[in-house]
């Protein structure tokens, strides 16, 4: 067994293509150095990052891949599935390899686990746009804490940027402690520490740090939502199909 190490960035994964090509060394496995090896292993190869290589593979892609077919490359590296570098890896070699690439031929298995994938994480994104809910905060800030299943916050963050031009707002993504804060200019990332990140996750601010009017708009949602439901027409299941129950808790009128 051939073991690729790298630093589980996507420069990084592209630099093992070029090293595996420069090497004519092909792994079977490739790990970060805070993954579980496996017991027997051959040969171990620890690939530096080096954009300048990491390019030049990016560049070939470009050639071979629509553009559609590059978004999908990026889509399957933001699900953080386990098996993205090797299945990422086959699926690059054999554009690279191919005289006209891939992309279309849907009878390959690894195309078609490409395909979706980014799917799946395209829709993940999709709804995280229409069930973000924020939260005016007491200095004037936008809140939105989200939860995602995949890593989606940089595909997300352009809609709001656009939408939401002249306010600013924090968007957190509380299963990786990490979010994005728009000044009405530029976007920058920002974390919070544990004993925040606790709170977050409950989906709601304290009072405290809510501005006055804030929390008089929720209370006036919940009422509203309350007094145009028809409990005689309540379908939880139709109810849970438009509206996943994992964004509830996030949802001002759920709450």
């Amino acid at each position: 067994m051939i073991l690729f190490l790298y630093d589980k960035t996507f420069d990084g994964l592209l630099s093992c293509i070029f090293f595996a090509y420069e090497q004519k060394k092909f792994p079977d496995l490739i790990l970060s150095d805070s993954d579980q090896k496996p017991l027997f292993i051959d040969e171990q190869h620890y690939v530096n990052t080096e954009k300048e290589k990491s390019l030049r593979v990016w560049k070939v892609l470009k050639k071979k891949l629509s553009k559609f077919a590059q978004n999908m490359m990026l889509c399957v590296w933001l699900s953080e599935l386990p098996e993205v570098e090797m299945l990422l890896f086959r699926y690059i070699c054999k554009n690279i390899d191919h005289p006209k690439g891939i992309e279309m031929n849907f009878g390959d298995d690894d195309v078609l686990r490409i395909k979706d994938i980014a799917q799946k994480v395209g829709t993940d994104a999709r709804k995280l746009i229409q069930f973000v809910r924020f939260q005016e905060t007491a200095d004037g800030i936008y809140f939105a804490p989200i939860s995602p299943r995949y890593n989606v916050l940089s595909l997300i963050i352009p809609h709001f940027k656009s939408r939401y031009a002249k306010q600013p707002w924090i968007i957190y993504d509380t299963n990786r402690n990490i979010g994005m804060y728009y000044d009405t200019n530029s976007v920058t990332e920002v974390s919070f520490s544990q004993k925040d990140l606790s709170e977050l996750k409950l989906g709601k601010l304290s009072d405290e740090k809510l501005s006055d009017e804030e929390a008089l708009f929720q209370k006036m949602w919940k009422e509203y939502f309350k007094s145009i439901t028809i409990k005689e027409r309540i379908n939880l299941k139709l109810q849970r199909q438009h509206m996943p129950q994992r964004y509830w808790k996030y949802l001002t009128e759920m709450q």
